[in-house]
């Protein structure tokens, strides 16, 4: 089974101020209905880097939470650890998914502007994704609505919203909505996605 090294959102605790690293538990069961086995990796660069370098990962998957600092956010601890880890998949040929806050980062690392969006917080919403409509879920305030080679759009939203991305060369691929999030009958092309993209069974 392909091993998949999944990062984690910053929780702050206003009570006992610490600093947390955690994952939504959905994304086990769906990572392992992809063939896939998920390795938490903790936002903390050295370690996140040498799980990534002295475990045989096929990939890495940058999950959703938690604003980019520059848009504001409070967890610059992830941003760095999630940039390290992109930078070092690039180096590597290593596969990575972007979801959500995952493709934002992507994006923000191709030089992609992103805007302050509105109407893109739904439980159902409809994309085109290479031209087929499908209904997803949409979390987000951020967004992009247009991308620069190396990247290519390969879904959109309403209002022209990046819903998408690919690079044209690496084994990029992101994602602005959450498949873990979705019912298992709306997320069968994810899984068929994210299967193919790390290479689960192979």
């Amino acid at each position: 089974m392909t091993c998949v090294a999944v990062t984690a959102r910053v929780v702050i605790d206003p009570v006992h101020h610490t600093r947390s690293d955690a994952i939504d538990q959905r994304w086990w069961d769906f990572l392992a209905t992809c063939g896939l086995l998920a390795l938490p990796v903790p936002n903390d660069v050295t370690t996140a880097l040498r799980l990534v370098r002295e475990t045989p990962v096929g990939g890495i998957l940058l999950t959703g939470g938690n604003d980019l600092a520059e848009l504001g956010g409070d967890a610059p601890e992830r941003d760095r650890t999630e940039s390290a880890l992109l930078d070092e998949a690039l180096r590597t040929e290593l596969p990575v998914v972007g979801v959500c806050r995952g493709m934002q980062l992507m994006l923000r690392r191709f030089g992609v502007a992103l805007s302050r969006v509105r109407g893109h917080v739904a439980a159902r919403q409809k994309v085109l994704v290479d031209g087929h409509e499908r209904v997803v879920n949409s979390y987000h305030n951020w967004a992009a609505r247009d991308v620069d080679p190396p990247l290519r759009v390969w879904a959109t939203g309403p209002d022209d919203v990046v819903k998408g991305v690919r690079h044209s060369e690496k084994p990029l691929l992101g994602m602005m909505w959450h498949p873990e999030r979705l019912p298992a009958a709306r997320a069968e092309d994810d899984r068929r996605l994210l299967s193919r993209h790390f290479g689960a069974g192979s």
